[in-house]
């Protein structure tokens, strides 16, 4: 998922704000106990989120893909003061550590969690998003977008994870996963409702901006 030289992921790293302790922590145990570590947003994407977050001070997010909840933390320390962030996972094993971590980061009341199918449960949120951030099955990311797209207000963001997919965007052949990527940044480039930016942080962030 990294495409920079390690030298120069370290030098961003090094003049980037260091992980809290929380999220040091967090970093740790999802390495030491949880299977595909690599989910975890990590270091710099997490500053990236924070700082989009800190620079919106949204009301309300909608995170739709927990993982172990860093990208949660990242995310909802950038609320306003009466903010809620609403995130959705579908594996219930990880709840534990999930709530454990936002318990740690004081972030259990602007948090809430919700265990099931995405596609189920976002029709249910009677909300206006300030930002959204996909970051799940890769399948449905072009049915997320259009599930929550009534749900942004005007000049609202969608970000979407994984965009790049380790590279294979770009190669030949690509599998069920790439595809539903590369179709993915092609519906978002094709919709004139929205500006777009395809960022190459880590593993690649569309960014979206609702007219």
């Amino acid at each position: 998922m990294n495409f920079l030289p390690e030298s120069i992921e370290k030098y961003a790293e090094n003049f980037t704000s260091p992980e809290s302790e929380t999220l040091g922590e967090l970093n740790r145990e999802t390495h030491l106990k949880v299977l595909m570590p690599q989910m975890l947003s990590g270091h710099l994407q997490g500053a990236a989120l924070r700082m989009f977050s800190q620079m919106l001070r949204p009301k309300r997010i909608l995170e739709i893909g927990t993982f172990t909840g860093y990208s949660s933390i990242c995310l909802a320390e950038g609320l306003a003061e009466d903010g809620v962030l609403h995130t959705i996972d579908i594996n219930e094993e990880l709840e534990g550590i999930v709530r454990k971590y936002f318990a740690k980061a004081g972030l259990e009341k602007k948090i809430q969690l919700h265990i099931g199918s995405a596609l189920e449960i976002i029709p249910t949120l009677i909300e206006v998003f300030d930002l959204v951030f996909i970051d799940a099955d890769k399948v449905n990311y072009p049915n997320y977008y259009n599930l929550v797209f009534d749900k942004v207000r005007s000049g609202g963001f969608i970000i979407a994870d994984n965009v790049l997919w380790s590279g294979k965007v770009v190669e030949p052949n690509p599998d069920k996963d790439t595809r539903a990527l590369m179709n993915y940044c092609e519906m978002v480039k094709n919709d004139s409702r929205v500006e777009q930016l395809l960022l190459p942080i880590r593993d690649g962030l569309m960014i979206v901006r609702k007219k």
